[in-house]
C-alpha cells in the first residue's frame, strides 16, 4: 500500500540530492511543489521485474532493495538508501523492468514519471533536462564500473556469456 503525501518535497532535501545536482533553483523548486511524496511500508514492492517502465523513484529516505530472478530464484543485487534513486532506464527508455525494488524500511520516494519529465523539464527547458540525464548516465556510468570489475574477476564462462548477451544485433545496411 502506499500513501501519497499532499505535502511536497523539501526544496533543500532535493537540492541536496545527486539526482538534481546542477539543475537550477527554479526547476528544483517546481518539482519539490508539485510531485508529492510517497510514503511506503517495509516489504511494499515499488516496481516488479518484467512490468513496463513509466517511473523513476528518488529515495529520500529509507531502504531499498534491488533483486533481479536467477536460475536459482531472485538475488539482492543492490542495496538503495537515501541518495540513490531506481528505475531510472524508464527515463531512457519504455521496455520491461530489469529488477524488483522492494522497501526494507519505512520510505519516503519521489516518484518521478516519463510525463513529469516532460512537463516538468523538456517543456520549461531542454538544457535541465540534459543536466538530469547526465546526472543519471554518471551513476550508470559508475554502476557499469563495479560490474565490469567483477565480471573480469569472475570465471570465463561468465565473463563469456556477458559478452554474448551484450552484444547488438547488426545495423540493416
Amino acid at each position: 500500500m502506499t500513501q501519497t503525501d499532499g505535502a511536497s518535497s523539501s526544496y533543500n532535501d532535493l537540492r541536496l540530492h545527486p539526482l538534481f545536482r546542477g539543475l537550477d533553483d527554479v526547476t528544483v523548486r517546481r518539482i519539490a511543489q508539485e510531485l508529492p511524496v510517497e510514503r511506503v511500508p517495509p516489504g511494499h514492492v515499488i516496481m516488479t521485474e518484467g512490468d513496463l517502465a513509466k517511473d523513476l523513484f528518488v529515495i529520500l529516505t529509507g531502504e531499498i532493495e534491488v533483486l533481479a530472478q536467477g536460475p536459482k530464484g531472485r538475488i539482492c543485487v543492490a542495496l538503495l538508501g537515501p541518495g540513490d534513486w531506481v528505475g531510472e532506464m524508464a527515463i531512457l527508455e519504455t521496455q520491461p523492468r530489469s529488477a524488483t525494488a522492494r522497501a526494507l524500511s519505512h520510505c519516503a520516494l519521489l516518484r518521478i514519471g516519463e510525463e513529469d519529465v516532460q512537463r516538468q523539464l523538456i517543456d520549461h527547458d531542454a538544457g535541465q533536462y540534459a543536466v538530469l540525464l547526465a546526472n543519471i548516465a554518471r551513476e550508470l556510468s559508475r554502476r557499469l564500473r563495479v560490474a565490469d570489475r567483477l565480471i573480469a574477476n569472475a570465471d570465463k564462462h561468465i565473463a563469456r556469456r556477458y559478452v554474448t548477451e551484450s552484444m547488438r544485433p547488426p545495423v540493416p545496411r
